[in-house]
């Protein structure tokens, strides 16, 4: 018996293994497609749903959706009404795992091909390089889980001598309670709903348990998935809290309907399925949660305000610091900061626009200067942290972009503190008009700094000024040199004239390099120009 309990224990830990190799290495292959697809079709919570089931199927992991979409949120592409769909997608998502178990796994057998397939896939993750050896790492965790699976099922024949159906709660209200609190034991410890689901299968399939037993074990294994999402974002950003108070609060409720039917459904399946448990028990489970799904959609809008009323935020610029728990995807982490840079443009664009127009004040960037300061440390902090993984050529060149960009930006913060040159250009009649229009191009690109349009009039702005400046500063030159302007007078003028010209400049470069971040802009061939 004791043997046989080992097995079952070893069998879990290698499918917790495969899963977590299948499922790093399809993230990092199909990272860049699956975020567009993630990104693109999430417009609404219903298109929300669809793209968080597609992504969390393809990758195997709700977690890896679920970081997406937060550095999607963070970045400002989603708003969080539109996130809680894909929250109520990944849930549907994850069942493909127990389908991929009954189907290929007890139908097919698959652990007998695994051990060659784990040769050659080793080797070639071991030997290979980039590409091929993520694709290496794939097969090789797939190849793990079935094995994984093939243990499970060789300790679960023992193990059920003593798990027999009278050993377990009878089949009562009381006794689903008790086995939906085993259920989310079971996930609290192993830190998997897709390798408890997995035992359960296995244990059904050795008839250690009975159908509406397992049932409500998943049941119990879906509410406790959730743990490990409240506790991962313990401390954690108010957009990754909110994520993961809308996945407590959508499984609660998916699994209160769920219980409830029980009684009902799980009987009509096993006709349906001909007394093919295992396959009753996945399709329970696969249609529980397109109910819930369907139950949700309706009112994912007051439900994400109720989310966002629970977890309140100030929703002021620059407030909410970057949450390192992103670093563990870099995608993710570059969507973030993205989003942090471009929250920076909008706040000092505005700012600075304000103090260049026509009687304009500083009173906005005064305001600014204690938060610019510490949220500019944050950034940099956090973009020295983002590793990029072998062979992402592209993730390296968004890196690369927010790199550029985070230094324009924190040059133009330091030439929009020059209070004297800015009063300089605003006194002086002939810098008053180029002033003006780098003022009104601010206050524009200050509304969308991400926008292509704005990228357009900013580096048109830029050259201009750029003709403009050289002219001004030759005939300042020409007057001091005519004794119509003291050397001190010359010396404001040029100080004053190059401010202009750079802030033009700065700008102009972090619009263009928060569009190269964004993978809008011609990265190979302007991403890693002269800054």
């Amino acid at each position: 018996m004791q043997g046989d309990i080992l097995t079952l224990l070893g069998g879990i830990g290698m499918f917790l293994l495969g899963m977590r190799l299948m499922t790093e290495a399809l993230g990092q292959l199909g990272s860049r497609q699956l975020r567009a697809v993630l990104r693109r079709l999430t417009t609404s919570p219903a298109t929300g749903a669809v793209a968080g089931a597609v992504t969390t199927a393809a990758i195997q992991s709700s977690s890896a959706t679920m970081l997406m979409t937060i550095g999607f949120v963070g970045a400002g592409l989603l708003t969080f009404s539109q996130a809680v769909g894909v929250v109520f997608g990944a849930n549907v998502g994850t069942t493909v795992t127990g389908w991929m178990v009954v189907l290929l796994g007890f139908k097919l057998h698959l652990a007998t091909a695994a051990l060659p397939l784990l040769f050659a896939s080793g080797l070639l993750a071991a030997l290979g390089r980039g590409h091929w050896a993520r694709i290496g790492a794939m097969v090789a965790g797939f190849s793990l889980v079935f094995l994984g699976l093939d243990m499970m099922q060789d300790g679960a024949e023992g193990f059920g001598e003593m798990m027999i159906p009278e050993a377990l709660p009878a089949d009562t209200l009381a006794g689903r309670l008790t086995l939906l609190a085993l259920g989310i034991a079971v996930t609290l410890v192993i830190q998997s709903s897709s390798a408890g689901v997995a035992m359960t299968l296995v244990l059904l399939g050795s008839d250690a348990i009975t159908l509406p037993q397992a049932a409500s074990m998943v049941i119990g294994m879906d509410i406790g998935t959730t743990f490990k999402s409240v506790v991962a974002t313990m401390g954690g950003s108010r957009d990754m809290r909110r994520t993961a108070m809308a996945h407590v609060a959508y499984n609660l409720v998916t699994g209160a309907v769920a219980f409830a039917v029980v009684g009902v459904t799980v009987p009509m399946l096993d006709r349906a399925f001909g007394g093919d448990g295992p396959a009753a028990l996945v399709a329970f489970h696969t249609l529980f949660n397109l109910f819930g799904t369907m139950l949700m959609l309706p009112v994912a809008a007051p439900f994400a305000r109720l989310i966002e009323r629970l977890i309140p935020g100030s929703g002021a610029a620059l407030a909410e610091p970057l949450d390192r728990r992103l670093l563990a995807d870099a995608e993710a982490a570059l969507d973030s900061a993205r989003g942090a840079t471009s929250a920076v443009a909008t706040a000092l664009f505005a700012a600075l626009g304000a103090r260049l127009m026509r009687g304009g004040t500083d009173a906005a960037l005064r305001d600014l200067a204690p938060r610019m300061t510490p949220v500019l440390d944050d950034i940099g902090d956090f973009l020295t942290r983002i590793r990029v993984p072998e062979g992402k050529t592209d993730t390296l060149a968004r890196r690369t972009a927010l790199l550029h960009r985070f230094d324009h930006l924190q040059r133009l913060w330091h030439r929009a503190r020059q209070e004297d040159r800015l009063r300089t250009l605003i006194a002086d009649p002939g810098l008053r008009r180029p002033a003006d229009a780098l003022g009104a191009a601010l206050r524009l690109a200050s509304v969308a700094p991400d926008s292509a349009s704005n990228d357009a009039r900013m580096r048109r702005i830029n050259r201009l000024i750029g003709e403009r400046t050289g002219r001004l500063r030759r005939s300042a030159l020409l007057a001091e040199h005519a004794g119509l302007v003291s050397p001190s007078g010359v010396f404001e003028r040029t100080d004053a004239i190059r401010t202009l010209q750079r802030s033009a400049h700065h700008a102009e470069r972090a619009i263009h390099y928060g569009l190269a971040a964004a993978g809008e802009a011609q990265e190979a061939s302007q991403a890693t120009e002269p800054s």
